[in-house]
């Protein structure tokens, strides 16, 4: 080290005095490891400039960035029991939904809401993958549930943002039977004959991509998005042969039919408004009914009497 570092940088930071810089000034594109201006993030909705990589969004990012204008109201879910099986791993299950409500701000791992987009009323249900994972148990089941009622009452789309680990494990049967419960949720839109898009985002996996993530009547995905069942080691040494490149990946799936289409985040707004134009479109005004003239009564002459 020279005396410019040892001697004279540190007199002038005594001089001048140390600023402190915020922790949280930059992030970091977990692809291609560029820095990225923290507050850039909301305006490129989370998506690297540099490669186009799509970072995990909050439920909360997904209503926001979905509704028209950002306006939307959230509705309240159904209190489901807290710990059915009372479960303990290393930590209790009571303590790690605390810790999961104090990280998120949610209740639990999903977000329901309704709105505008396009212009025509709609119904979102987006899931958070910070709240344990995404994964689906009694709360997120009854909430899926809740959302499908309200489109119908409403005569709405509905609209489910997956990003998920699976099933919840602390909630052992009890989460396994919300594959039945979402399932149902979809065929409450299909009998009133309502349109069902579901939106999966990475990652999508476990029993949430076993029901209802694959039962939508449209299947978009953002690029990247690892979408599957079983993780690629476990699918690897039960078949025993190497998995193809890019395998269980969003563009993989379209190529292969299982996804309709794949859309990038600053277009998915738009991209839902037009498929819900297409999907429901306005009622016909009804015709005017056409202006009769009225009949106009002419009154007989008088005549006199012969």
């Amino acid at each position: 080290m020279s005396w410019l570092t040892e001697y004279v940088r540190p007199r002038i930071r005594t001089l001048l005095g140390q600023r402190e810089v915020p922790e949280n000034l930059w992030a970091q594109c977990p692809a291609c490891q560029q820095m990225i201006f923290a507050k850039e993030m909301e305006k490129i909705l989370k998506v690297c400039p540099h490669c186009g990589h799509h970072m995990r969004a909050s439920a909360i990012d997904r209503m926001n960035w979905t509704f028209d204008d950002r306006a939307y109201a959230r509705i309240e879910l159904p209190k489901v029991p807290a710990d059915p099986l009372a479960f303990r791993d290393t930590k209790k299950y009571t303590d790690r939904l605390k810790e999961a409500r104090a990280k998120t701000g949610l209740d639990d791992g999903l977000v329901v809401a309704h709105g505008t987009i396009g212009g025509r009323n709609a119904v979102v249900a987006a899931m958070d993958f910070d709240f344990m994972g995404g994964s689906m148990g009694a709360a997120v089941g009854e909430g899926l549930v809740a959302a499908a009622k309200l489109a119908v009452l409403q005569e709405a789309p509905l609209i489910v943002y997956t990003a998920s680990g699976g099933a919840r494990m602390q909630e052992g049967t009890v989460s396994l039977m919300q594959m039945p419960r979402s399932t149902i949720a979809s065929m409450m839109l299909k009998e009133n004959k309502l349109p069902f898009i579901v939106v999966l985002t990475d990652p999508t996996t476990g029993g949430v991509t076993a029901s209802f993530a694959m039962l939508g009547d449209i299947q978009i995905a953002e690029p990247g998005a690892l979408i599957g069942f079983a993780g690629a080691r476990v699918i690897e040494q039960t078949v025993r042969e190497t998995l193809p490149e890019g395998f269980q990946r969003a563009e993989y799936l379209h190529a292969h039919g299982i996804l309709d289409m794949v859309v990038r985040r600053p277009e998915m707004r738009e991209t839902l408004a037009r498929l819900i134009a297409l999907l429901m479109p306005l009622p016909e005004p009804e015709p005017e009914p056409e202006a009769v003239e009225p009949m106009v009564t002419v009154p007989e002459p008088d005549v006199a009497p012969a």
